[in-house]
């Protein structure tokens, strides 16, 4: 079996860490009582996903790889979840980006669902079983997640005046970002998902009455950048999560997940 490295099992891992906490503040604010339980739910497959990419990059480190950690002690999924500071987490600058508005939640759980089904059905078929078989169980919960995205984004765009307009809002400030979601992953060989990635939110957003930007801008950005090309919204491309440069936003979001496990090392309840 070959072993996929620690550092990209971290990218993908922590997409699915974040995404679940960002949905997890959803939890008795959602605006009808069966959309709180089911952002729950897509909340709590990201985080099983999540734990078990960390479980399988923990058990290819050794002590002290994670700074903040005891030296004396192995790594494991907690210590890369509540140890690591917001510079050595990897995941995509689109998952941390806080949820203003509901609109942008369905938006951001669209673009990454639709890269998510793509990415594990690759992944389940690679030379790592391990892994395979990670990315084969997360891909039937992704397959759901898509479609709960798709059916409120219908809702939305094709919904009211003003769910329209917001709707259309979300897809106009995230679109930016999606261009490092579905980029490959460095080091991992995998091909890239946009052609396959637009191939299915493209319908989507078509028949919500959604149009993708088309545009152009500035190319200045925090990070990894460039220019789109002609007809897939060109300008800006904000990118360097993959390299621990990231928004303010997941400083905020870290703290709030890891001050218990911070406040209180190796407590059980």
């Amino acid at each position: 079996m070959t072993a996929t490295p620690p550092d990209q099992l971290l990218c993908w891992a922590d997409d699915a860490l974040i995404t679940a906490q960002r949905l997890a503040a959803w939890c008795a604010r959602a605006p009808e009582l069966e959309e709180d339980v089911a952002l729950t739910n897509i909340a709590l497959d990201q985080l099983g996903v999540a734990r078990l990419l960390l479980s399988y990059a923990a058990e290819q480190l050794t002590p002290g790889a994670v700074p903040a950690a005891p030296a004396d002690q192995p790594v494991t999924e907690d210590t890369l979840a509540f140890l690591r500071s917001d510079q050595e987490f990897r995941n995509c600058l689109l998952v941390e980006l806080p949820d203003d508005d509901y609109a942008v939640t369905i938006g951001k759980l669209l673009f990454l669902a639709a890269y998510q089904v793509r990415l594990y059905a690759v992944l389940s078929v690679g030379a790592d079983q391990r892994l395979g078989a990670i990315a084969g169980k997360a891909a039937k919960e992704s397959a759901y997640h898509l479609d709960h995205a798709r059916l409120w984004t219908l809702r939305l765009g094709d919904g009211t005046e003003e769910s329209h307009r917001r709707m259309q809002l979300a897809v106009d400030e995230l679109w930016p970002y999606t261009y490092e979601l579905v980029a490959p992953v460095p080091g991992s060989g995998l091909a890239d998902l946009r052609a396959d990635w637009l191939a299915a939110v493209g319908p989507i957003l078509a028949e919500a009455t959604l149009v993708a930007p088309t545009g152009t801008g500035p190319t200045t950005t925090g990070g990894a950048a460039g220019r789109a090309g002609a007809g897939d919204g060109g300008g800006w491309r904000p990118g360097g999560g993959r390299l621990g440069r990231h928004t303010e936003h997941l400083s905020y979001l870290l703290a709030e997940m890891q001050v218990v496990h911070r406040a209180h090392p190796g407590a059980r309840w």
